[in-house]
């Protein structure tokens, strides 16, 4: 009888024991997911109002024409001197030939919380040859267009440094990027209390998807 109640009071002492023990190990899981859960550096969050800090694009950012030498066949293909970039020999080019080639870049956009800007270029990419210098230019004009139209205006500002008084607009292009420009005190006057004002922009598009395109400031269009 004695024997059966050391027995069981011994298993009582392990229970109690295994118990202590699965309850200490399901406090230590639980802190390790809410740490994870709260840090900041953590790829997903599990805020619903965690603010987003930037935002990025990539847009289309300019083109050029520039001319070219062929250099090497081969294939169905041809190199591009001076850098040695690859393209179709579409025009049945030998090597040596003078020929004109246009050229890509595109950038991207890094927008903060406060709207400020910053831009990314990437390098000259070449991605069409041409026979002429006309016909690249033709097609030039049609990637780069040139247009007048009215954008919101977010405001006018003046800075003061020593004795130097700087005037500022900012307005807000089509793509939703604010831009800020210089402006002088009888522009400044005629904007202060406007809400909209005409512009020139250019239209940059994506040789790739026509309809895509980045609107660029190039002044003002009064």
């Amino acid at each position: 009888m004695e024997m059966k109640k050391r027995r069981e009071a011994k298993l009582r002492g392990w229970g109690q024991h295994s118990r202590r023990v699965t309850l200490l190990g399901f406090l230590l899981l639980m802190t390790m997911v809410l740490g994870a859960c709260g840090n900041s550096d953590s790829v997903l969050s599990t805020d619903p109002g965690a603010e987003v800090t930037s935002n990025v694009s990539r847009v289309p950012w300019d083109y050029r024409v520039v001319e070219s030498t062929v250099g090497d066949l081969i294939g169905s293909d041809m190199t591009v001197l001076p850098d040695n970039e690859l393209l179709p020999n579409d025009g049945n080019y030998a090597t040596g030939d003078k020929i004109w080639t246009l050229q890509f870049m595109d950038a991207e956009l890094v927008t903060d919380a406060d709207q400020r800007n910053e831009v990314r270029l990437s390098s000259w990419v070449t991605i069409k040859s041409y026979a002429d210098q006309k016909t690249a230019s033709e097609d030039l004009k049609n990637l780069k267009v040139s247009l007048t139209t009215d954008v919101n205006l977010v405001g006018v500002y003046k800075t003061k440094y020593k004795d130097k008084t700087r005037n500022y607009a900012v307005v807000e292009l089509p793509s939703g990027n604010r831009i800020k420009q210089p402006i002088d005190d009888k522009r400044y006057t005629a904007m202060e209390k406007k809400k909209t004002v005409s512009v020139v922009l250019e239209e940059i598009h994506d040789f790739a998807d026509y309809d895509s395109a980045y609107a660029k400031f190039r002044g003002w269009a009064n």
